[in-house]
């Protein structure tokens, strides 16, 4: 299959697959994916449900800001500028994921952050940046002060304080793989803070082995998983989609 069109059959699973666990918010968060070899992405057009994306909706746009492919009237500034800035400076990551989950904005809220309290969480020990907010991301100014958290770091997850969640893969496998531990990880946080329980934290030294295992459990990060949801996304061709299962969220 071609290289394109297996990417955007990909990133349209991945659409797909979120809206069905309800990870999604509407119209107001957005998933890409990197072109290979070129300076643009693929990512939905504003306005639309992640339900209803296909293939063949995407939009391609050049890190620019500029509609190289699909419908001009789907672009969306916010998102874009949000992208583009990390794909022109993270040259390891092909493919950004941003939501705005109930959970995950309750934790990018707490002062303590994320907190290595389950086995979801620590695949993110040490890992994790965290941007104070500032409104809409649309002055580019703000797209390098985002940068500025995760540049010169390996960090693929991005806490936007008081807004959401990024986060970021070599694939979108990877970035699917990070994106559901982090919802899991942040719900067991929100439930745990909300028992007024005294909270187990373990050794530093064991968090740090745990995420290093867990990050290292198979080669292609997210692999297994992603093979498991892609069988229940069927992919027709480029411009449908049918799924004959629903995924429902852990």
């Amino acid at each position: 299959m071609d290289e394109t069109i297996s990417l955007k059959n990909n990133l349209t699973i991945a659409y797909q697959a979120l809206a069905s666990m309800k990870f999604d918010n509407l119209t107001y968060t957005h998933l890409s994916a990197r072109l290979p070899g070129k300076d643009s992405f693929y990512i939905y057009p504003f306005g639309f449900l992640y339900s209803e994306v296909t293939p063949s909706s995407l939009l391609q746009v050049s890190f620019s800001g500029d509609v190289l492919e699909g419908e001009k009237e789907g672009y969306n500034p916010t998102g874009y500028a949000l992208h583009s800035a990390i794909y022109r400076n993270r040259p390891d990551i092909n493919a950004i994921f941003h939501l705005h989950t109930t959970a995950g904005v309750a934790v990018s809220a707490m002062e303590c952050g994320l907190l290595p309290i389950s086995q979801f969480a620590l695949h993110f020990y040490n890992r994790v940046s965290y941007q104070d907010y500032d409104s809409l991301v649309l002055d580019p100014h703000k797209q390098e002060e985002i940068l500025k958290t995760i540049m010169g770091q390996d960090n693929k997850t991005i806490m936007l304080r008081n807004h959401g969640t990024v986060t970021c893969g070599s694939t979108i496998q990877e970035a699917f793989f990070y994106t559901h531990h982090l919802e899991e990880a942040c719900k067991v946080q929100c439930l745990a803070l909300s028992s007024r329980e005294k909270l187990i934290m373990p050794d530093p030294i064991i968090c740090e082995k745990s995420c290093t295992q867990l990050l290292s459990f198979e080669e292609s990060l997210g692999e297994r998983d992603w093979k498991a949801i892609s069988r229940q996304f069927k992919v027709k061709d480029n411009s449908s989609i049918s799924y004959p299962l629903k995924l429902k969220a852990v």
